[in-house]
């Protein structure tokens, strides 16, 4: 599965809608901004990769919303090595 530019421009927005959430860790949203979401989905959901919403990926297991993963990580307050 490739990482297009429509993935690319979708998880822009995406980031654009956490920081309006409150998240302002800038190391936190870039990584959320790099990470292709879509490849962790089965193809058939694309259109729900970058909604800021926990999905099902089978076995009873989710992929966890954005937010709630950009705020975990941003109360950890991580420095690059």
């Amino acid at each position: 599965m490739l990482d297009t530019f429509k993935h690319k421009g979708l998880r822009k927005k995406l980031v654009e809608g956490i920081r309006e959430k409150g998240i302002t860790d800038e190391n936190v949203l870039a990584a959320i901004e790099k990470i292709p979401r879509h490849l962790f989905m089965d193809s058939s959901f694309l259109e729900f990769a970058y909604q800021d919403k926990p999905f099902p990926i089978g076995e009873g297991q989710t992929i966890s919303q954005p937010y709630t993963v950009a705020f975990q990580s941003q109360i950890l307050h991580l420095k690059k090595v």
